[in-house]
């Protein structure tokens, strides 16, 4: 009789802990998902307020030597991250080459002012840098004027603020939600080794012998789910990049990184905390109460 029993057993609790495995894989992909978007606009947002160009114009009075000085103050300063000077002649080929028209023709002479382009680091590319940064070249002699994108780098900053806070929001309520379904997974889980855990108990048992191999198990299930996870999210990047013929990663290493990194310590430490307290619960019952739930 008793061989029958282990016979029908082992399939429904292999069964079920395939099925919670399967379910807490689905959470955590989920949280992975709105985490990986929330990182992706940080860096799709650093990638565009760095490639946005500060030009410094020159007045035809200066010198190549007076454009070093600018140059140097530049590439020695903490807000600069690469710097271009940019000769008359050479604006003039690109305007040429650009709008296929060469001025200097039917004007008798180049227009076009010598600059330099600079890129700056992200956390600099903001309106109240800008301004610091333009007062700051203002000491520099033959220097025209300096051009900045306001108004598209406060878009920038605005949308990937609000793009943000959205995801950020989305991503609080999928940790609470994950937090209840995967206690309620777990806690099913242990409900039919209820009166073993009451049994060991009675017999002079410790809590933590008792707890241990739960929260084990626990854990390896939820690694599995984490791994499970990380590679669907995988499946993801790669149709996406797939579909729409993105050359390259669209996803930076130290991003994928700490997206897995966040995967896989949520899929171990809330697993290992609701056994904990998923046993604890059944380690304060008596064995009355335990027909009764």
């Amino acid at each position: 009789m008793s061989k029958n029993k282990s016979k029908v057993s082992k399939p429904i609790f292999l069964k079920f802990h395939l099925t919670s495995t399967i379910s807490m894989s689905m959470v955590l992909f989920l949280v992975g998902l709105v985490f990986l978007l929330l990182l992706v606009a940080r860096d799709l947002s650093t990638y565009v307020r760095e490639n946005i160009n500060l030009s410094i114009i020159m007045d035809d009075a200066s010198g190549r030597q007076d454009a070093k000085r600018v140059e140097d103050y530049l590439k020695a300063s903490p807000y600069a991250k690469s710097v271009e000077y940019i000769s008359k002649e050479d604006a003039l080929k690109d305007h040429i080459a650009n709008l296929g028209e060469n001025p200097k023709e039917f004007l008798g002479y180049n227009p076009l002012k010598a600059s330099i382009e600079v890129k700056l680091h992200s956390q600099y590319a903001n309106n109240e840098n800008v301004s610091m940064i333009q007062t700051k070249l203002k000491a520099f002699e033959h220097i025209t004027r300096v051009v900045y994108q306001k108004d598209m780098v406060s878009l920038v900053n605005d949308n990937v603020r609000k793009v943000s806070l959205i995801l950020l929001g989305l991503a609080v309520i999928l940790l609470f939600v994950s937090v209840a379904l995967i206690n309620i997974t777990i806690r099913l889980s242990l409900y039919s080794d209820r009166f073993l855990i009451n049994t060991m108990k009675l017999v002079g048992a410790t809590p933590w012998f008792i707890r241990r191999p739960y929260i084990s198990s626990s854990m390896l299930n939820g690694f599995t789910a984490s791994l499970i996870s990380i590679v669907m999210l995988s499946g993801v990047v790669y149709f996406v990049q797939y579909q729409f013929g993105m050359p390259g990663s669209i996803i930076q290493p130290l991003t994928a990184g700490i997206v897995c990194g966040i995967i896989i310590v949520l899929g171990l430490t809330l697993t290992a905390v609701s056994s904990y307290f998923s046993v604890g619960r059944y380690l304060r019952m008596n064995i009355n109460d335990m027909y009764s739930i």
